[in-house]
């Protein structure tokens, strides 16, 4: 009885130990498995159903009713759910407003907006190596339209201005001649089964097998054309004398119309979904906030805690002092509205009668109060201001809670004809953020203001605008004729409105505020804002574009077009003449010059107001 026991107690606890080995040694090839294809998973968009960081899609297009009103909802559109890369690309995309189609005799014109912005933190030179590789396989696709474009959408319809990009960027393809074999091998295979059938051809089938081998061998092997045997161009002239005795014999053409037709299936599937992925890849790094500004920021707010020195201003008088040349800049990239500032100094003839307003939110109120504090531009004086501390002191009226910089909507428009030719214009127009609306209430004692955005330039001095006559109207700025009201119908709430009239651009506007408090041009805002449904984050931005249309409707003086260059942020085709004419440069559009992304035929009048000796940047390796 003893020995028994004893022997199945033994055999108890070797079987435990065989079990936790068994579970360790389990545990760690899980480890190891989901160590390399989580991060595979995330890179090819493989993780769409999880929730996801939030970003605004630039460049989404939907399917909307032909209805008008004020329902901002998009119809659902049917997408292939096989594509994962295309559905992370729509987690990631804002509800729009509808799409308004006018037909008018012989001609239709569409027009959709959809609103851009930047703000995750990411650092974006590995996206760019993505986007190179995944990018030049549709260099050919863009002029035509791509695969699967039933609807005959142009590429920046569908893609933005990505498609752009990748024109400018294309690469020399390097796998050209591997693509070329493939197409033979699948040819070839299209054609073999119906060969063996025919009766006399054994030798033209056994030639036909032996040539598949040899190329499924190479491309076994090969991934770009350096990977190929040196004998592969003698294969490739096999190959094709193979493939066209077999198209010059009476074959069954059944089977291979349906392979060649599924080749063209998969060609096209191919295509759009390296369409899909680099487009969310670009727009993934033109929307978010490079990691050396990220650093730069935080390592001044950091700073402003640990200095012992007194961080105040000492030319508090001049704030509410209208006698002083008075700018305001709504902003939370640092860089940026530093560049417009010392831009705007460096050119002035009048620099110490400068005053900035920078308003920016709690989260970098510190970092530039301590930037301004330290550099010194000529005399001008710059005050920091917490938005968001305002609001809650003095403001408090519900309406605009959190700050709310200028947006940018990209604007496309179609002109159909009845030759079939279509004529497709986008453009990137900027608009008043809902913050921009409390100017009265946040300037109670200033007369009159310049509003510059962070990613103009001033290569001018300002001192014309700042006189100008407005001629009783509240705002100075730049008109856009190409786009009028009547184009952006299914934008706008049942408002009054004169139909014919132009919208305007906001990259750079002069504002007489007793005239806007004389209109009430605040409450015509929030009464517009009352109209709209602005219950999520996406609808709250996309207001401002048909708020900032309708509340200074009939209120603009119109600039005329010479003060500012548009486009530097989205157009490759500007003249360098026009550039150093321009007395404001607007890098209007996704490419920001701060961007590796960015135009860079362009940064050139950017980067020269840049500082290059400051202990933050040199930390941070900044270097746009």
């Amino acid at each position: 009885m003893k020995g028994p026991g004893t022997a199945a107690g033994s055999a108890a606890p070797a079987g435990k130990r065989r079990w936790r080995c068994v579970a360790a040694a389990g545990a760690a090839v899980a480890l190891a498995f989901f160590s390399v294809v989580v991060p595979l998973a995330v890179l090819l968009g493989l993780h769409a159903r999880f929730p996801s960081m939030y970003l605004v899609d630039e460049s989404a297009v939907s399917v909307y009713d032909g209805s008008e009103g004020g329902s901002w909802e998009p119809i659902p559109t049917e997408e292939n759910d096989t594509l994962q890369v295309n559905n992370t690309v729509k987690e990631f995309v804002l509800p729009t407003p509808k799409e308004w189609t006018n037909t008018n005799g012989s001609q239709s014109d569409t027009v959709i907006a959809s609103p851009i912005q930047q703000d995750t933190v990411l650092e974006n030179s590995s996206l760019l190596n993505l986007l190179q590789i995944t990018g030049t396989y549709l260099r050919d696709s863009f002029e035509q339209g791509l695969p699967g474009d039933e609807n005959g959408k142009s590429c920046q319809l569908e893609f933005g201005s990505y498609c752009l990009w990748s024109v400018e960027h294309e690469e020399v393809m390097k796998d050209f001649i591997v693509k070329r074999l493939k197409d033979q091998l699948f040819v070839a295979r299209a054609y073999y089964p119906s060969i063996v059938k025919l009766d006399g051809m054994e030798n033209l089938s056994h030639e036909m097998k032996q040539n598949i081998q040899e190329h499924g061998h190479m491309l076994s092997e090969a991934i770009s054309d350096a990977d190929l045997p040196e004998l592969h161009r003698v294969n490739m002239a096999k190959m094709d004398q193979t493939i066209a005795a077999a198209k010059s014999c009476d074959a069954e053409c059944t089977n291979v119309e349906k392979k060649l037709t599924q080749l063209l299936d998969m060609t096209e599937d191919e295509a759009l979904f390296h369409a899909r992925q680099s487009a969310y890849l670009y727009r993934l790094g033109v929307q978010t906030l490079p990691k050396s500004l990220h650093c730069l920021s935080m390592r001044l707010t950091v700073d402003y805690f640990n200095a012992s020195s007194d961080m105040e201003h000492s030319d508090a008088e001049k704030f509410g002092n209208p006698a002083f040349q008075h700018h305001v800049i709504f902003s939370t990239n640092l860089l940026a509205s530093s560049m417009t500032i010392n831009s705007s100094v460096i050119n002035s003839e009048e620099s110490a009668n400068m005053v900035f307003h920078l308003m920016t939110d709690g989260q970098n109120f510190y970092a530039f109060k301590n930037w301004f504090i330290r550099n010194s531009y000529k005399g001008a004086t710059i005050r920091v201001l917490n938005f968001e501390y305002l609001q809650m002191k003095n403001l408090g009226n519900g309406i605009v809670d959190q700050l709310s910089p200028s947006e940018e909507f990209r604007i496309t428009s179609n002109s159909n004809a009845l030759t079939l030719n279509t004529l497709t214009r986008t453009e990137y127009i900027s608009m008043f953020g809902h913050s921009l609306f409390l100017l009265p209430e946040l300037f109670t004692n200033l007369k009159r203001v310049i509003v510059l955005e962070d990613d103009t330039i001033v290569q001018r001095d300002l001192s014309l605008l700042w006189n100008l006559d407005l001629k009783g109207k509240v705002i100075g700025a730049v008109q856009f004729c190409q786009v009028k009201f009547h184009q952006l119908r299914a934008y706008l709430p049942d408002f009054p409105y004169n139909s014919s009239s132009c919208i305007w651009m906001s990259g750079v506007s002069i504002i007489d505020l007793d005239e806007w408090r004389e209109h009430d041009v605040t409450g015509i805002h929030h009464r517009i804002l009352e109209k709209l449904r602005h219950d999520t984050e996406a609808s709250w931005r996309s207001a401002a574009l048909p708020a900032g249309l309708l509340a200074f409707q009939n209120l603009i003086h119109p600039i005329e077009g010479q003060w500012v260059q548009f486009g530097l942020g989205h157009d490759y085709g500007l003249a360098h003449g026009a550039i150093k004419k321009a007395a404001i440069l607007h890098y209007n559009g996704n490419m920001k010059p701060w961007l590796e992304l960015g135009i860079h035929r362009y940064k050139k009048y950017w980067k020269r107001y840049l500082p290059r000796d400051d202990v933050f940047m040199m930390d941070c390796n900044v270097n746009p």
